[in-house]
C-alpha cells in the first residue's frame, strides 16, 4: 500500500505545503538530508491548533495539533521530492511544545506526529525524537515540528 493510500484510509489527504512565515525555505537538502523547517498545525493558512497544552488545549487536542504539523511536514516532502519513492526514512523529530507552566505530558503530545508517520510511512517512519516545551511560540501554534529525513538517491 502506498503512502498516499494509508493517508487515504485515514480520511487524510495532503494539503498544499504551507509557505515560510519568514525568510528562510521550507526544506533544505545537504547531502542525502532533507532539513524541513518548523511545521506548524496550520490549515487553509491558519493555525487551527493556538495556546498551551495544559491550559487552552488538553492532550487529545494537541495530539491532533501534532498530526496536523506532521501532515505538513509529509507535504513538504511530497512537494520537494515529488512523491515518497526517494524518501527512506524520517531521522529525526523535533517537537516543540508550548505548554502550561507544570504540565508534563508532552511526549502523549508529540505521539501524535510519531503514530501519524508510522501509520503512513510504515517502514519509513523510524525516528529519534527530542522534545521542547515553550511558554510561547510563532503564531501562538501549540506544536511546532522540526524533521530531518533521509533520502535514496536518484
Amino acid at each position: 500500500m502506498s503512502v498516499q493510500e494509508r493517508l487515504a484510509a485515514r480520511g487524510l489527504v495532503l494539503p498544499q505545503p504551507p509557505q515560510p512565515l519568514g525568510s528562510y525555505t521550507a526544506v533544505s537538502q545537504a547531502g542525502d538530508l532533507l532539513f524541513i523547517s518548523g511545521q506548524l498545525p496550520l490549515q487553509d493558512g491558519k493555525v487551527v491548533w493556538q495556546g498551551q497544552v495544559g491550559k487552552d488545549l488538553d492532550v487529545g487536542q494537541g495530539k491532533r495539533a501534532a498530526e496536523l504539523a506532521a501532515l505538513n511536514v509529509l507535504a513538504q516532502i511530497h512537494a520537494y521530492l515529488g512523491g515518497f519513492e526517494r524518501l527512506d526514512h524520517i531521522v529525526r523529530v523535533d517537537g516543540h511544545i508550548s505548554s502550561a507552566p507544570g504540565w508534563f505530558g508532552q511526549p502523549a503530545v508529540l505521539d501524535g506526529a510519531s503514530d501519524l508517520f508510522g501509520e503512513v510511512l510504515a517502514e519509513k517512519a523510524g525516528h529519534a525524537r527530542t522534545i521542547s516545551s515553550h511558554f510561547q511560540q510563532p503564531a501562538n501554534a501549540a506544536v511546532i515540528l522540526v524533521v530531518i529525513a533521509q533520502i535514496r538517491p536518484e
